[in-house]
């Protein structure tokens, strides 16, 4: 299995006026990431909307990822939702696509058992030869059991990992040492030295698509041994997150990358367009960053 630590985009997803995919200015954000030296791109997941897109939609998405990037770069599609049969289609169609590994997050919505989880996972894997990464995000789940789920799954070589979006450092620690190595993705992009610091091999982030430059430099002045700098970088991005926070990150992380010259719409609905207050904030941040 090819070595997937490194640092990824949880790529965003452009729309145009109509709500429609502007496919073209998420191609910009694609080149801007691969030129920004990230190491992939994690694709259709929460901060790529997917859950507001339609089966269709999604794999039309995945597509013209793939034909954009062409290689260059690893890519990870998340094809998570609640139906298992959905999934596995996603599945299917991202192996066909050229994908390096797919994602799930647990189905949501409904109180699923430990077992009915299990299985969906399991009949995700069995659907590809493709490496999986499980996606661990209790918080939007639901579900706060994947420590043991994944313990239990353990021995199918194809798992890959986990993408850990939780403040639970300790249960990121513990996927670190199972009986064989996984590959551990912190998710929370402002606490990325601290999940470097428990063990992940990596980050997948949605800033990652407008702080590129720090975020690498976080990662590379950690693996460098020098946490004085990794510090003061994660503090910086911080501040940033911090005041995009109240005007809601994806519909500011849109609005910033607007003003840097790539269009990306407004967030779908039920999401609201970004306030007026809001896009004051994301002109200072944009100006800031150029």
């Amino acid at each position: 299995m090819k070595d997937f630590s490194g640092m990824y985009a949880a790529l965003l997803t452009a729309f145009n006026d109509d709500g429609s995919i502007n496919f073209e200015a998420t191609g910009k954000l694609v080149e801007r990431n691969i030129a920004k030296g990230l190491d992939g791109m994690y694709v259709a997941g929460s901060s790529g909307e997917a859950m507001m897109m339609s089966e269709d939609e999604r794999v039309a998405l995945l597509k013209y990822v793939a034909s954009v990037v062409k290689g260059r770069v690893t890519l990870i599609a998340h094809v998570g939702s609640t139906s298992t049969d959905c999934s596995v289609r996603m599945a299917k169609e991202a192996a066909k696509l050229g994908y390096d590994a797919v994602s799930a997050v647990a189905p949501y919505y409904y109180s699923f058992s430990g077992e009915a989880i299990r299985g969906y996972y399991k009949d995700i894997l069995a659907a590809t030869d493709l490496p999986m990464l499980i996606y661990n995000f209790p918080a939007s789940g639901g579900f706060d059991g994947m420590l043991s789920l994944v313990s239990e799954m353990i021995d199918d070589p194809k798992l890959m990992g986990v993408k850990h979006t939780s403040v639970n450092l300790f249960e990121l620690e513990r996927f670190k040492h199972m009986k064989r190595p996984l590959t551990v993705f912190n998710g929370f992009d402002e606490m990325l030295i601290g999940g470097l610091s428990m063990g992940a091999d990596g980050g997948i982030g949605s800033t990652y698509n407008l702080l590129q430059d720090d975020i690498l430099a976080i990662y590379k002045a950690f693996k460098a041994g020098d946490l004085k700098t990794a510090m003061a970088v994660q503090t910086k991005v911080n501040r940033i997150i911090e005041a995009m926070l109240p005007y809601g990150v994806f519909a500011m992380e849109k609005a910033i990358l607007t003003e840097l010259g790539i269009p990306m719409g407004n967030c779908r609905k039920p999401f609201l367009p970004l306030s007026e207050e809001g896009k004051k904030v994301a002109k200072e941040i944009a100006a800031k960053l150029n």
